[in-house]
């Protein structure tokens, strides 16, 4: 009876999410909507022979499930959470695999699947309440999932960014010695360089490029990034422009604190290293010390005593 009951719920939990997209399949296009389908059918079609057959059962299918994820997604995003999960992708640099849609989407698919997952699986280990919990706990769980990933793949870029930052500063410290303005130091960097510092500084070019002012792409710069010290460098370069103070400078002060912090944050580390080594010397390699000094002193006490 009880496995009755149990399976019974996990059905009802699994129909329950089934509905949900196919409720959301169901709901009838946005005007926006309508419209980005007819630009991307233009942008297929452009060029080739039209098929009056239309797409396959299959290719409709897959469009129909994609649009009701789309739809899920943006139902249980609110405008709070998309501007939040546009900051992290700022942080995150951005990547062309994670769009914002994309991102979106993602959130549906987890919410679903590990939703139906988490019920059955707290019905296999609790029964009905197990199920009850399970369902909840992990559409919850899987709603978070991406945003926990762009939270961390953006602490990682973060990180990268503070580590490359001396670096990008010397080379312009180089330019501007040398005779280029800070634009054209700004565009040596972008294109002799590799690595996330080198392709902010580009972004903040090609946005300059397009109109907008070179305050206003830095300031864009300090709010995609969390690295405080670079964060000081743009208010630095800002108010040096605006004050008219020499940016080679500016460029020279910071660049030697980059690398005066740097090598200290390299010390700190390095002081670190025995405290790290203590506690796997004294579990992995004491105990083996002690069998090879201290064994054959222990057989020969027990084959003495049992004598």
């Amino acid at each position: 009876m009880a496995s009755l009951i149990v399976l019974t719920v996990a059905v009802l939990f699994a129909a329950a999410s089934v509905s949900l997209a196919v409720l959301a399949v169901a709901l009838p296009p946005t005007r926006g909507e309508r419209l980005l389908r007819t630009l991307a059918a233009f942008g297929r079609t452009r060029g080739k022979l039209i098929d009056d057959r239309g797409p396959r059962w299959d290719e409709r299918l897959r469009r129909s499930a994609v649009a009701g994820l789309d739809r899920l997604g943006r139902a249980v995003t609110p405008s709070g959470a998309r501007a939040r999960l546009s900051r992290l992708l700022d942080y995150a640099g951005n990547p062309d695999d994670r769009p914002l849609e994309v991102v979106i989407r993602r959130r549906a698919l987890l919410l679903l699947g590990v939703g139906v997952g988490g019920a059955l699986f707290g019905a296999i280990l609790a029964g009905p309440a197990g199920a009850l919990l399970g369902g909840p706990a992990g559409a919850v769980l899987g709603l978070f999932v991406p945003d926990l990933a762009l939270h961390e793949l953006g602490g990682k870029r973060q990180r990268e960014l503070a580590a490359s930052l001396p670096d990008v500063l010397d080379a312009m410290v180089i330019g501007v010695e040398a005779g280029l303005g800070l634009d054209a130091a700004m565009q040596q960097v972008a294109e002799n360089l590799t690595g996330p510092m080198p392709s902010e500084v580009n972004r903040v070019l090609q946005e300059m490029r397009i109109g907008i002012s070179r305050t206003d792409a830095l300031h864009a710069l300090s709010e995609r990034t969390t690295v405080r010290p670079l964060q000081n460098f743009v208010t630095a370069i800002v108010q040096a422009g605006e004050l008219g103070v020499p940016i080679a400078n500016v460029l020279r002060e910071h660049a030697r604190d980059q690398r005066v912090k740097r090598r200290q944050e390299a010390e700190e580390r390095a002081q670190k290293v025995p405290v790290k080594l203590l506690f796997p010397v004294l579990f992995c390699l004491f105990p083996a010390i002690f069998v090879v000094i201290l064994g054959p002193g222990v057989l020969r006490l027990l084959a003495a005593l049992s004598r």
